[in-house]
């Protein structure tokens, strides 16, 4: 019972934090808003200052909303990989899945595959394929008898990555007047964000959130051990692969909006345990509201560090996340070694 209202207490904290920051976020930029007249324009139809209404509804609402999925995306992913893979230095950046979903989504714009169907568009999709490919070679690569070595796994993600990446040099010398936007993907930025971008990703995202809390309790018993999940009825490598089938596609909906945002999915994991526990039923949501906090914030950071110049918000994200996986390189090269 004191578990459970330790979580409610928690959650309703980091939402509290959430709106807060939203707030904030909505309040400042080249038009500096109390959070009084934020809060009023977002709920008042009153359109008597036109211009105020296009700042806050049509360019800083729909950035802050991206700004959370793609945070709150990365992170759930982050959960996931950690879980199927049993250590806490994997993420979707790491392991080279961001690169796959970037060389999809690269290939789209070169290739000048960019149309929608229904709710669908082919970004999105790209981005899913390259993701996919990605990580079936990744787990292939590493696999031994049936098991998936952690530094095997961190290896091949790695060599993985730079052969992506080096594709992604290639498609730019070869596609030069679509450079600058294969440039916004790799750097990662909202700068361009829109509610466009928001339905754009969204249906490729709840797609990938709906397949993994399906697998959220088999995710629970893998941790306690692959033999022990079998004990329990747990077909564990079909779950695994749902797992990672799911997280992919929520990896390439948000990096086909945001472009390659490293780190979140290794950082926020970490402090969400710290709070919440390894309860992947309390983890998973948990992780998503820190994630998509924590990328508002980097957003806001990146808009006001060197103002009027924006930096991109990748860039934010590798500064904080790069220190913190070298700490916990030194915390477990040990356990590693």
């Amino acid at each position: 019972m004191e578990t459970k209202l330790n979580y409610f207490y928690t959650t309703i904290i980091i939402l509290a934090v959430l709106i807060l920051v939203g707030i904030i976020s909505l309040s400042f930029g080249s038009v500096n808003l109390s959070p009084f007249q934020v809060i009023n324009i977002i709920f008042s139809n009153d359109n008597t200052n036109e211009s105020l209404n296009i700042i806050i509804k049509q360019i800083r609402l729909p950035r802050i909303i991206l700004s959370f999925l793609v945070g709150a995306g990365l992170s759930m992913a982050g959960v996931v990989f950690q879980g199927v893979i049993r250590n806490p230095m994997v993420d979707p950046y790491i392991v080279g899945i961001s690169a796959g979903a970037g060389t999809g989504v690269t290939l789209a714009i070169v290739l000048n595959l960019q149309f929608s169907f229904l709710f669908f568009n082919t970004l999105p999709l790209m981005a899913f394929i390259g993701s996919l490919i990605t990580v079936y070679i990744v787990y292939n690569l590493a696999k031994t008898k049936n098991k998936v070595p952690v530094v095997t796994f961190l290896l091949a993600g790695v060599a993985v990555g730079f052969v992506l990446n080096a594709l992604m040099s290639f498609l730019m010398v070869i596609g030069t007047r679509d450079l600058q936007k294969i440039i916004y993907w790799l750097l990662g930025s909202l700068s361009a964000a829109s509610w466009h971008d928001i339905k754009l990703m969204l249906p490729y995202f709840l797609l990938g959130n709906f397949i993994i809390i399906f697998f959220l309790k088999d995710l629970n018993l893998i941790l306690l051990g692959e033999t022990h999940a079998q004990h329990l009825g747990v077909n564990v490598e079909k779950s695994k692969k749902y797992l990672i089938i799911g997280a992919s596609f929520i990896t390439a909906s948000v990096v086909s909006v945001s472009g390659s945002i490293g780190f979140i999915g290794l950082i926020v994991p970490h402090i969400a345990r710290l709070l919440v526990g390894p309860d992947h039923k309390k983890l998973y949501p948990t992780a998503a509201i820190l994630g998509g906090i924590f990328l508002i914030i980097s957003d806001d950071l990146a808009r006001i560090l060197l103002s009027p110049m924006e930096i991109p918000v990748g860039i934010i994200t590798a500064l904080t996340g790069g220190p913190y996986f070298i700490y916990l390189l030194r915390k477990t090269k040990k356990e590693i070694w």
